[in-house]
């Protein structure tokens, strides 16, 4: 194999970041330039968003991790970075703009620039990143690219753009299709060739710093055969497999001295393994146990770490325990606390948006991110791999000013929704404490709403939108600032009703319990004592049994022995029954089953621990 520098002249490299909102199209767009770049052949057979490569980005249709691509264009390696668009793994997008020179900025036609757009276009101009802008999607009916560039415009303007990053160059154009042009009419027949001799004129190569080896590490995975990987870009220096390393820590601390067994690039959907590799390229080392995120990879003789890039503080918490309901065990493979303890101490390690610590009675694990999306990946993810866990209530993380002020993380929510629906969402949101501070027209009919909302008011709320929306509002949320914590906001009004035996469960008693309310399981469901099997109609809890079966007699009527009709039950997602739950209750999580459950089993501790709280509360 010959030196990566023999092949490649070390400025003949552009590294750039694809960044915009969720669902815009960043993904499609990198599999149209791995396409037309020749990556792959015509003929092979290659997944569509193929940089999806999680089971969960692909259901979802969201990009979660950070990955990486290259790709050769006239004698030039372009690395290509597709980032999450979600607020919620905005680590993630922090990190990676560290190692690119340049940006794509991608912008959906109808939609424009969104909460997410601007959460990452603020994280690159800050650090300098001069920007291109494409205007994706224009093949939509209801296209307005001239009004969504002027919003672009708008929008760096607002986030103290420079002079230089304002005078951005623009294309437009269907990543769908495959085509980029310089207007939105085309022409079509170019392929995605204009945008590639752009980010060759527009991105800066590399800059490259003298001196020894030094790498910042930016991302973090487990390969069963190489063990850890990091992937950084080199700052100075070169890198070769068996050369003499060591890591320090944001602090200049020493975490490990070693040797790296690989250096791999990307090349195309592939990594391939170097003989050398030079500063300003992107690459993944192979053979430290301890390196990790933030960390400093360099030569022996480096006392400074590389400047690491600071992370927003999380705002929500929540708590994971061990699933001791009566039914554990019976579905899942990994139920220990240590097991629990180890994965989530393991995803801590990678994912630097997450703040894992121990409760104080080491029983459980409080689990801090930025929002409900994050939290739910995580937990979803664990079940997979075989976990049982039961789960909190998320919990928002308060913080107070130097004067003793309570402070609560404030949103910046975008609701798009039909007209009609303006004013029960208006309603419900003034409910939680929110604060209207933009109503316009979009355009079809539509209206974009804007709010500044406390997080708490929001848990919950993505439910109860679709339903006042007839499923037609679309919301997202950003984190805007701490600001004085806004008192009180109404919970859930209903109770619920509480199983008060062990077994499965009579269609029956189920029917004859429906005039308490809908039911949240289904006949021959597995329940317990203490096993929250449906919602109640009035306010307080309600304990029921769901096994009692019919009276057998010897009488028989055709109206006594009708079959007996069912209302179907309320389906609980994890999502949704993360949102759903009050701060007495837990969701039980297993591969097979999610199950609410009230924190105390018991209806004799229960009554105990309702007259604690009142007692503290009074």
């Amino acid at each position: 194999m010959r030196r990566f520098s023999e092949i490649l002249p070390k400025m003949n490299l552009r590294n750039i970041a694809i960044i915009a909102h969720v669902d815009h199209g960043k993904t499609t767009l990198v599999d149209r330039l791995l396409q037309q770049s020749g990556s792959f052949r015509e003929n092979q057979r290659v997944a569509e968003r193929a940089m999806d490569s999680n089971d969960l980005e692909r259901e979802r249709g969201i990009t979660i991790l950070a990955k990486v691509t290259s790709i050769l264009w006239n004698d030039t390696r372009i690395n290509i970075v597709d980032t999450p668009g979600h607020a919620d793994f905005g680590g993630e997008v922090e990190r990676i703009l560290g190692m690119v020179d340049g940006a794509l900025v991608l912008v959906d036609a109808a939609e424009g620039p969104l909460p997410q757009t601007k959460f990452v276009v603020s994280k690159a101009l800050k650090m300098g990143l001069k920007p291109i802008v494409v205007i994706n999607k224009v093949d939509r009916a209801d296209a307005r690219p001239t009004e969504v560039v002027n919003e672009v415009f708008d929008l760096f303007a607002a986030l103290d753009a420079s002079e230089e990053q304002l005078d951005f160059p623009i294309l437009y154009g269907s990543a769908k299709e495959g085509w980029m042009a310089a207007s939105p009419e085309g022409p079509k027949d170019k392929g995605m060739r204009p945008l590639f001799d752009l980010v060759l004129e527009h991105v800066a190569p590399p800059h490259v710093e003298e001196g020894p080896f030094r790498l910042l590490g930016t991302i973090l995975e487990a390969n069963p055969y190489l063990g850890r990987i990091v992937t950084g870009r080199i700052t100075s220096g070169s890198i070769m497999p068996n050369q003499p390393v060591k890591v320090l820590d944001h602090d200049g601390r020493l975490v490990e001295q070693g040797r790296v067994s690989k250096v791999l690039a990307f090349r195309g959907l592939e990594r391939v393994a170097l003989d050398e590799a030079m500063a300003g390229d992107i690459v993944s080392l192979a053979g430290l146990p301890d390196a990790t995120v933030a960390h400093t990879i360099c030569a022996p003789e480096v006392m400074e770490p590389l400047p690491a890039q600071p992370i927003d503080p999380p705002t929500l918490s929540m708590t994971f325990r061990v699933n001791d309901s009566p039914l554990a065990g019976t579905e899942g493979s990994k139920v220990t606390g240590r097991m629990i303890r180890d994965r989530l101490l393991r995803e801590g390690e990678g994912n630097v948006a997450l703040r894992i610590t121990e409760s104080e009675d080491k029983d459980s694990m409080e689990v801090a991110g930025r929002g409900e999306l994050q939290l739910g990946i995580l937990i979803e993810t664990m079940r997979r791999e075989g976990f049982e866990l039961s789960v909190s209530r998320p919990k928002v993380l308060m913080k107070r000013d130097s004067s003793g002020t309570l402070l609560e993380p404030i949103e910046e929510v975008v609701i798009d929704l039909d007209e009609e629906h303006a004013g029960i969402v208006v309603q419900k949101l003034s409910e939680r404490k929110a604060e209207l501070v933009e109503m316009r027209p979009s355009g079809g009919g539509r209206q974009r709403l804007v709010f500044y909302a406390p997080t708490r008011g929001l848990i919950g709320y993505q439910g109860e939108l679709l339903t006042d929306t007839r499923g037609t509002g679309i919301m997202n949320r950003l984190f805007h600032e701490y600001a004085p914590h806004k008192g009180p906001i109404q919970g859930r009004r209903e109770g619920v009703l509480i199983s008060t035996e062990a077994g499965e469960a009579v269609a029956y008693a189920l029917w004859n319990l429906e005039d308490r309310g809908p039911m949240m399981i289904e006949p021959g469901a597995k329940v317990y004592r203490g096993m929250i099997v449906g919602q109640h109609t009035r306010e307080n809890d309600l304990e029921v049994n769901v096994l009692k079966g019919k009276k057998l007699t010897n009488i028989r009527t055709t109206s006594k022995d009708e079959a007996v009709r069912l209302t179907p039950p309320i389906r609980m997602v994890l999502e949704r029954a993360l949102a759903y739950i009050q701060d007495d209750e837990l969701v039980e999580v297993t591969p097979k089953s999610i199950r609410l459950r009230k924190r105390h089993l018991d209806s004799n501790e229960r009554k105990r621990a309702e007259r604690q709280k009142a007692s503290v509360d009074a």
